[in-house]
């Protein structure tokens, strides 16, 4: 191999190495520039209800890739809008957790349309000591009082939330100390739930119980549980009186008491005979003549 040849393999060798250097370099050097989107966030804490004013947004630059689904890209779409949601300072405000643009004002915005908020009284039992609080779900169960036949209780909602206790509209708040001392519960229900809710809280007592928000599955439902899950002695009576209500027939016929019961009837015992008379005590007569005059004399 000549020499002027191998000085062209080194050359070609030389200029490849300088061409890898410089792209690595401009590589490493400049950094690739992502495309970033401008939305619009909270600059304060907001609690469920609040309108949104012009005070409480800020822009802030997010990533186009991380973009939140729903974000607010433009001031007008937030402007006097009401949180559905608690937000956090800084957070991204999303379409979704802001009422429609419908004018209503404060908590009724917060109420989806077709549904109601109906208040019910709890208390430390029937409100699960406390833990129900604005945003959990809850079952309603109502409990008819009564005699130990008549008193019966049942679920009639399931899977209700709940917008506020008190005046409350999110975990964690202050109450406010002007607020009555007695708990009330708000819920969201529909207007069908409402009526029967209404008339559940004048027939009987209400109390709730808690469930877990991703619980999406129904409970029991349909027949109501009555005092003979307590008193197993109660459970038969309370079937033999069913028994003996739907029953069909003369219940002195011996085959029909029979059927019901299980027992023989007792037959109708006869009036025992009256005593015989005893025999006439013999007793002693004397006749007596006295002239013309007869006279009996009777000794016993």
């Amino acid at each position: 191999m000549d020499r002027n040849r191998i000085l062209l393999l080194f050359g070609a060798a030389w200029v490849s190495a300088a061409v890898l250097t410089w792209f690595l370099y401009n590589s490493t050097a400049k950094p690739k520039q992502e495309v970033k989107t401008t939305i619009y966030a909270s600059t304060r804490d907001l609690i469920t209800g609040t309108v949104v004013k012009k005070p409480d947004l800020k822009k802030i630059q997010v990533l186009s890739r991380d973009l939140p689904k729903g974000a607010i890209l433009a001031e007008k779409d937030a402007l006097d809008r009401v949180a559905l949601f608690p937000v956090a300072a800084n957070a991204p405000l999303i379409g979704t957790g802001l009422s429609p643009q419908t004018g209503a004002e404060g908590m009724p915005a917060t109420i989806e349309p077709g549904f109601r908020a109906v208040s019910v009284t709890i208390s430390d039992v029937s409100g699960v000591a406390g833990l129900v609080q604005p945003g959990t779900h809850v079952d309603v169960m109502f409990t008819r009082p009564g005699t130990m036949t008549e008193a019966i209780t049942s679920t009639i909602l399931q899977n209700v939330r709940v917008l506020a206790v008190g005046r409350q509209t999110q975990a964690g708040q202050v109450a406010d100390p002007k607020a009555s001392k007695m708990p009330v519960a708000t819920l969201i229900v529909t207007p069908e739930d409402a009526q029967k809710l209404e008339l559940a809280k004048n027939q009987g007592k209400i109390s709730l119980s808690l469930r877990n928000p991703l619980d999406q599955t129904a409970g029991l439902t349909g027949k109501p549980v009555n005092t003979d899950v307590l008193d197993p002695a109660m459970r038969v009576k309370i079937a033999q009186s069913a028994k003996f209500r739907d029953a069909k027939g003369d219940l002195t016929d011996p085959k029909v008491w029979q059927e019901l019961t299980g027992e023989k009837p007792k037959g109708v015992e006869k009036p025992p005979p009256p005593p015989k008379p005893l025999p006439p005590v013999p007793r002693a007569v004397i006749e007596v003549y006295r002239g013309e005059k007869h006279v009996q004399q009777v000794f016993p």
